[in-house]
């Protein structure tokens, strides 16, 4: 992602933070997320163009315990709505070591940006946290939420990267190149083959089944989540509370 439109959503985001109403706040980051969006179709389109600019590899992401599998979840699904695939690591009894996120340059970094960003946001809002039904596991319930928020985020994600491609399609032809449509379609299939070439005997992970009653909270919160963060330059390594 060019540095100037990166900073020019967190320039954006630092406005949402400092708002003086929710409406105000909630303008400035609509407006960071569909650059984020708008973003990411150009830099389809001009990896079409010049495939160099724009190489398919891997970034390997490394993740702390408590709720390891959960921000493994929140991670690859932020991953899937942006164009990446994932592959989970040392993935035993509900945890999960390290997460290899898989697609083009630009498409991973976004993933990158926005998955700490979510993260920050998340261990804010966890950490004190308590089920409203007596008796019930506070690890369980935690883990419940988290995973509402997970869905509730790749949804706004995969809207947004909808809304993005769609306005791309709508504007005036180009220059007699390729669709919008069929660059994005072609850009998918590439990230898939490759990533089928690299992991050609990778298992499917089996679903994970969760008790606690929090997804509800948890998704009421991924709606009001700001996608992308000013906190993104803050340390990466910040775990998830117990």
């Amino acid at each position: 992602m060019g540095t100037d439109k990166l900073d020019t959503i967190r320039k954006l985001l630092a406005k949402a933070e400092g708002a003086a109403t929710t409406e105000e706040a909630e303008a400035y980051t609509a407006k960071a997320v569909d650059l984020m969006a708008r973003h990411g179709v150009d830099e389809a389109l001009l990896g079409a163009a010049d495939p160099a600019r724009d190489p398919i590899g891997a970034v390997r992401v490394a993740l702390d315990d408590p709720y390891s599998a959960a921000k493994a979840r929140l991670l690859g699904w932020v991953a899937s709505a942006l164009g990446c695939r994932c592959v989970l690591h040392e993935a035993r009894g509900g945890r999960v070591g390290t997460v290899t996120v898989f697609g083009h340059a630009s498409d991973r970094e976004r993933v990158e940006v926005l998955y700490t960003s979510l993260l920050l946001q998340a261990t804010a809002q966890v950490v004190g946290l308590r089920p409203p039904r007596t008796g019930e596991s506070v690890a369980a319930y935690r883990r419940s939420w988290l995973h509402g928020f997970a869905v509730e985020v790749h949804r706004r994600l995969t809207a947004a990267e909808q809304a993005a491609a769609d306005a791309a399609r709508a504007a005036p032809p180009g220059t007699g190149g390729p669709s919008v449509a069929l660059v994005l379609a072609d850009r998918r299939e590439r990230v898939d083959r490759a990533y089928a070439a690299a992991f050609p005997a990778l298992g499917r992970a089996r679903r994970s089944v969760l008790s606690g009653s929090g997804f509800g909270a948890g998704a009421r919160a991924g709606a009001r989540a700001d996608l992308g963060h000013t906190a993104v330059g803050r340390s990466r390594s910040r775990a998830l509370g117990a």
